[in-house]
């Protein structure tokens, strides 16, 4: 194993093993539903040469966990769940000079997340700024990161576009609103209830559609005087993309972010011509913080434009991770608005 510094003093530390051998975890052995979730007992990692131990204060809540689970995505196993947190750092292995013990940070994309401790390599931690939660700096990192990069990167969204953004009341839903109108476009939104249209309402969202009670696709192209709007964020899936892609304007762009109601089915390339020369994409933040300087700047964006108020996240629900099963059964049946953290 990696030989352990004191980050304040040089200091060789003792082993791991000495201080504290094992911790709580939420770990798979199989695939299935919200049963298979194990709150278990398993070592702690041990921080290789670049790598920082962080003890976890607040983890985050993920859709994308809910496809490891499932076998969705596959994932070797057993494996513990979870891909963003915020902590202190324990730890920290040899060649790290970036952090040092008691640092505040925060993680994404890292697998591991859903523990007392991870094991983190120091280039993909983030020193949260002073003034921010835990709990706050967690809600902000994968799907934060995910609204900058889709809105700067996958389609560059400004003044004069119109957008379609699915699913505006969830956690990754409220902060596309925020960084579109941030960045000067005219936001539509879907919801499934008037509590949630009440939240994007505040939010800023310019047109509310409430998809239990209203056809989004009638309502899109009445807002837009039949013209469609420029790009669509889908992360609903399988019961939206059809109506998503008949409200893009020609040379639209449809960004198929998530699957909540089930996955996409293969769709026939001909189709994007006859729609109007579509742009299709199925984009994964991972390939747009694949290089740490980029994974810098943009945590530096989305927590600069948080300090200076310019967006915006309600409080998440905080609970407890023994209830990992419970929350991702309210996830799942889109009982939960906004980020859902565990402590």
């Amino acid at each position: 194993s990696a030989r352990l510094f004191c980050a304040r003093h040089g200091h060789p530390q003792p082993a791991l093993s000495r201080l504290f051998s094992s911790m709580k975890a939420v770990r798979i052995h199989e695939h299935g539903g919200p049963e298979v979730l194990r709150y278990e007992e398993i070592p702690v990692p041990e921080p290789a040469g670049g790598e920082v131990l962080v003890n976890n204060k607040a983890m985050g809540l993920n859709f994308i966990d809910t496809y490891h689970r499932s076998g969705l995505y596959k994932v070797p196993l057993p494996m513990t769940l979870g891909r963003e947190a915020s902590g202190v750092v324990a730890k920290v292995g040899e060649g790290v000079s970036d952090f040092k013990i008691g640092d505040r940070v925060c993680f994404a994309l890292i697998p591991g997340g859903y523990a007392e401790y991870t094991s983190v390599p120091g280039k993909k931690l983030f020193k949260i700024p002073e003034g921010v939660s835990f709990e706050d700096a967690t809600a902000l990192m994968v799907q934060g990161l995910t609204a900058h990069a889709f809105c700067k990167s996958t389609y560059p969204v400004g003044p004069g576009k119109v957008v379609l953004i699915h699913a505006g009341a969830g956690g990754l839903g409220q902060l596309l609103i925020q960084v579109a109108k941030l960045l000067g476009a005219q936001v539509i939104t879907t919801v499934s209830s008037k509590e949630k249209a009440d939240i994007v309402k505040a939010l800023g969202a310019d047109h509310v559609i409430n998809y239990s009670e209203q056809d989004f696709e009638v309502e899109v192209k009445k807002i837009t005087s039949n013209k469609g709007v420029h790009v669509v964020y889908d992360s609903v899936g399988k019961n939206t993309w059809k109506g998503s892609m008949n409200c893009l304007a020609p040379l639209g762009y449809l960004v198929l972010c998530g699957n909540a109601s089930g996955p996409v089915p293969p769709i026939e390339p001909q189709l994007l011509a006859e729609k109007g020369s579509l742009f299709l994409t199925r984009p994964t933040l991972a390939t747009y913080v694949s290089d740490p300087a980029d994974y810098h700047q943009r945590c530096v964006d989305v927590f600069t434009w948080f300090m200076d108020k310019k967006i915006r996240i309600n409080p998440p629900t905080v609970m407890p991770l023994s209830d990992v099963a419970k929350a991702h059964r309210m996830l799942e049946d889109r009982a939960t608005t906004g980020k859902v953290v565990f402590v």
